[in-house]
């Protein structure tokens, strides 16, 4: 592998321009093009990072090691699959695909090949989530809310794989047992498909998470309780901020026991420069990153398991003439 790792931004709109700004950024990389169908959003970000514009992907073969993929999640499976057999390793954007299936197919694909195939769960390198993954060993119930004001930029997808799936990998990645319920309700508003969602997820080890996700909310919050037996944990992941309370030495009264309090605060943090750092230290030494094409592959099955789940209870709407 050369000395400098080379690689492409695949989609350069607001998002992938964020991506070809943190490789621009880094000593060991060279960002060597960023591709879009749009010559102007290419032709911007070569003029601001002296790399090359294009508007078709298949020219990258030969000239890159590995790529950012930020098109439409529509568009992942078959680009994805297409660059992977070029033999690029990919940084594929949440979520990793529309169906498992597709997922299955870009993880065995870069298995054949011997790639790093990684999802963008951006909250997974936020220090948050890292001080909860330190302090939860066996949660019991977790609800996690995640609203905010409308976006128009991905609107291709429902809420749950536009908002909802970050607290899917997260709490999966806490939990680590399977899914084996799910209930949920949603609306759409101002899109075709949901835009506000509320489910109900049950785990094999019997541990149960509430989930709300809304991109119609008039606020922006990002936050989640964790319950477990000798410890309450509050995240707000926005406000980067973990307070955790659970059982100390003593009693506050009689058979009630002392309960210890700690807070943690976190400056801010980059993200998307840690998770891109992670993803060139993977392809560098060939590991397994920690948001693997399985993990965004389950995130993705959870999601569609909770999209059953709605429809199903549209139909039963339906049915009783509420809508």
């Amino acid at each position: 592998m050369p000395e400098r790792l080379r690689v492409a931004v695949v989609g350069v709109g607001h998002f992938g321009s964020l991506h070809a700004d943190k490789y621009a950024a880094m000593d060991d990389v060279e960002l060597v093009a960023g591709v879009d169908q749009d010559a102007a959003r290419g032709a911007k970000v070569a003029a601001t990072h002296g790399c090359q514009a294009l508007t078709d992907y298949r020219e990258l073969a030969g000239q890159v090691d590995a790529a950012s993929l930020t098109v439409p999640t529509s568009l992942h499976h078959q680009v994805g699959l297409e660059l992977l057999e070029m033999g690029l390793s990919l940084l594929v954007e949440k979520p990793i695909t529309e169906t498992v299936d597709s997922a299955n197919a870009l993880i065995a694909t870069a298995k054949a090949r011997g790639l790093t195939l990684q999802v963008g769960h951006l909250e997974r390198f936020s220090p948050a989530y890292f001080a909860l993954a330190e302090r939860v060993s066996n949660p019991l119930f977790i609800e996690a809310n995640r609203i905010t004001p409308f976006q128009p930029r991905a609107k291709d997808v429902n809420v749950v794989l536009d908002l909802m799936i970050h607290d899917i990998d997260l709490i999966m990645a806490l939990v680590k047992s399977p899914l084996i319920s799910v209930d949920a309700v949603g609306a759409a508003v101002v899109s075709e498909g949901e835009d506000i969602v509320s489910a109900r997820l049950g785990f094999g080890s019997g541990c149960a998470a509430n989930l709300t996700a809304s991109r119609v909310s008039l606020k922006t919050e990002r936050s989640m309780r964790i319950f477990q037996p000798d410890a309450y944990l509050v995240a707000d992941l926005a406000q980067r901020k973990v307070t955790s309370r659970r059982k100390g030495e003593g009693e506050m009264f009689p058979g009630i026991p002392n309960i210890e309090t700690e807070e943690f605060s976190f400056e801010q943090a980059d993200a998307l420069a840690h998770e891109i750092a992670d993803f060139v230290r993977c392809v560098r030494a060939k590991e397994t990153p920690a948001v693997n094409g399985e993990a965004g592959r389950d995130a993705v099955q959870a999601a569609l398991m909770i999209t059953d789940s709605l429809q199903a209870h549209r139909r039963l709407l339906e049915q009783s003439g509420v809508i």
